[in-house]
């Protein structure tokens, strides 16, 4: 039902998982356990996933937050439960205790933040757009103004899509390169004349890196290749499927 981070895993005072699509209630393409809000699943079927998540991680239903993600680099500071809709961004941070940040994901980074010292947490969904824009380092000084010391921070990227399943086209490989030539390292040639396989978990390493924080963990779980465990956006698409489940990547304070 769910995987842990060794690193995280020590770290006193925070619980942690990365849930697989094993365990829950959905059937069909959503089998099983389907975490996402923004999916077509049945309601009764997300909301008895998402508490079987939050029993897990010993927080009420209502208190496993999410956003309405949109691929961008902004950040919420949560205290507790949404009082409306869900803001739209992409990462969290909190020194709450009544909480566990959750991002969904479907092939795009989940990454998860702990400053086990200062007690602050955070949590980002980052594909490409949000790497590209900056959300890595958005997480980072959201949770340095609640207390975090960067150097401290540790931070875990879960299931991925890895650079064997994700080809991407010529104006992708131009944008990078426009913006930084030295991104070129990010790609190496596919079979496709002008395409090439992009490492996603290598420029979330990067942005890591760049925002000066203390550990940077790339799990190595490929959300394409391992069908039994993850949902992945791109295997749907490749399929022609009309949707798909969405992993939950979570972490809270004890």
């Amino acid at each position: 039902m769910f995987i842990t981070s060794r690193e995280l895993a020590g770290e006193a005072g925070i619980r942690h998982a990365f849930f697989t699509r094993e365990g829950g209630a959905s059937g069909g393409i959503y089998g099983s356990l389907n975490g996402g809000l923004g999916s077509n699943d049945e309601p009764a079927a997300i909301a008895e996933n998402r508490a079987r998540m939050a029993r897990h991680l010993k927080v009420e239903p209502t208190h496993l937050v999410s956003l309405y993600q949109v691929h961008s680099p902004d950040v919420e500071v949560v205290t507790g439960p949404w009082a409306g809709e869900r803001p739209k961004a992409d990462a969290m941070v909190t020194v709450s205790q009544n909480v566990a940040l959750g991002v969904s994901s479907a092939d795009c980074g989940p990454i998860l933040f702990a400053d086990g010292e200062a007690r602050v947490i955070g949590a980002a969904h980052s594909g490409w757009k949000g790497a590209f824009s900056g959300v890595v380092g958005a997480t980072v000084t959201a949770m340095e103004k609640l207390g975090a010391r960067r150097e401290r921070i540790l931070a875990v990227l879960g299931p991925t899509i890895s650079a064997r399943a994700y080809e991407v086209g010529p104006e992708f490989i131009e944008r990078f390169k426009a913006e930084n030539r030295t991104y070129a390292r990010f790609f190496t040639a596919s079979e496709r004349a002008a395409h090439a396989m992009f490492d996603l978990p290598a420029f979330i390493a990067l942005k890591a890196q760049e925002a000066g924080i203390g550990r940077f963990v790339d799990m190595g779980l490929c959300t394409y290749a391992d069908e039994t465990r993850f949902f992945s956006y791109r295997r749907t698409t490749h399929r022609g499927e009309s949707d798909y489940g969405r992993l939950i990547s979570a972490i809270a304070l004890d």
